[in-house]
């Protein structure tokens, strides 16, 4: 039975990457929508390709030439956030990959979650910025949140079998995570050299091809600083009980030590396809053609512990979510403002910790936020540092 896929932010790093899985498996799924923010050329690509029932651009300055390319065919076009959010609710829609980059998807994975839709998510924005609030509602709403960044499925296909539930874990099954990271292309550089880095030389992964957002935040391990906050809310794990691995080989995506002192690590070629296949295709493991790891080849596996002085935003993040409430949307919104700076030159690379540290403690704290108050939170967060 095939099932409806929706893909917002279907241009991008995990989108390209979700419809290569597609194509793999067309008996098992078909694209019943995709969403783009602005990458208007290669969504009327891919809307040629998969005729979805809806296509959807955010930016809607651009409704009228997607219309006008798509008008031939039998496809519904859509534009604009307001869009965006209905459109995740079809009745016919069943999982939703939310791959959108930023604070973006937080709007429509929310509504998703609402509409009883099974989550495929790749957008970790989501869980940092409203983790408490996005599992209570998938609680309510009995939609399991299936992770797709390639650390998380890790640590997901660890606990297979370990606790009674795979969409909520119990923790004390968990004694720590451990959470790898690459170290991204600055892991060996000094203070003074980092002080002089671009943009250009941020945005050379040695791992991984990415987007330019989370790229930079690779390389300032904001990234990882994330994906703590978002191991938090998925496994249920006290951050303490989180430790961050530096990985250079990106071969260990993740592991779990248990309580008994055992450790399961998930291990595989530095792919997005096969976490995303996994969680499309999640309880099953299908077969797939994608690159292996090759442990003959690769020979050693090293860790390392990471620098929080020449990295200050893992700390930054780790002090956010300890202390809970809005903390973590504000380092979200203030991390999306210097990291867009950085790309744009306006920024220097460690200045852009520096003006995280100093939104977090400048924007009201409030413990218990509500949907609305975390909006007002980044839109404060986003306009202090824009002054």
């Amino acid at each position: 039975m095939q099932r409806n896929l929706c893909i917002l932010g279907s241009t991008g790093s995990i989108g390209t990457q979700t419809l290569d899985v597609v194509r793999t498996y067309p008996d098992r799924f078909a694209v019943y929508a995709l969403c783009a923010h602005r990458s208007i050329d290669l969504l009327i690509q891919q809307a040629q390709e998969f005729k979805p029932e809806v296509v959807c651009i955010a930016d809607d300055t651009l409704y009228t030439p997607l219309r006008d390319a798509l008008q031939h065919l039998p496809i519904k076009v859509w534009a604009g956030q307001q869009a965006i959010a209905e459109l995740v609710t079809m009745p016919s829609i069943d999982v939703v990959v939310a791959a959108m980059v930023g604070y973006a998807g937080l709007r429509p994975t929310m509504a998703a979650i609402q509409a009883g839709k099974t989550i495929a998510l790749a957008n970790k924005e989501t869980l940092v910025v409203a983790g408490q609030l996005m599992c209570q509602l998938a609680q309510k709403h009995r939609v399991p949140i299936l992770p797709i960044d390639s650390e998380h499925s890790a640590i997901f296909q660890c606990l297979a079998g370990e606790v009674p539930s795979t969409l909520y874990p119990l923790p004390s099954t968990i004694e720590k995570i451990l959470l790898t990271a690459s170290g991204g292309p600055f892991r060996t550089y000094t203070l003074e050299q980092m002080s002089h880095v671009t943009a250009a030389d941020a945005l050379r992964h040695p791992n991984w091809e990415m987007g330019a957002k989370i790229t930079i935040d690779s390389a300032s391990m904001m990234n990882k600083g994330f994906e703590v906050i978002e191991a938090k809310w998925l496994f249920g794990v006290e951050p303490d009980k989180i430790q961050v691995l530096v990985h250079p080989q990106s071969i260990v995506h993740s592991a779990v030590q248990f309580t008994d002192g055992a450790i399961k690590a998930q291990l595989g070629a530095p792919d997005m396809r096969l976490p995303i296949q996994y969680a499309l295709t999640y309880p099953e493991r299908l077969p797939s053609q994608f690159p292996r790891a090759d442990l003959l080849q690769i020979a050693n596996l090293t860790f390392e512990q990471p620098d929080m002085e020449r990295f200050p935003n893992l700390q930054l993040a780790y002090d956010a979510i300890r202390q809970g409430g809005n903390m973590p949307c504000i380092l979200n919104a203030a991390n999306e403002v210097v990291n867009l700076a950085f790309r744009q030159s306006q920024c220097a690379f460690l200045e852009m910790s520096e003006r995280i540290a100093q939104a977090m403690t400048t924007i009201p704290f409030i413990p218990n936020p509500t949907y609305q108050d975390l909006v007002q939170t980044d839109q404060l967060t986003r306009e202090y540092l824009s002054r």
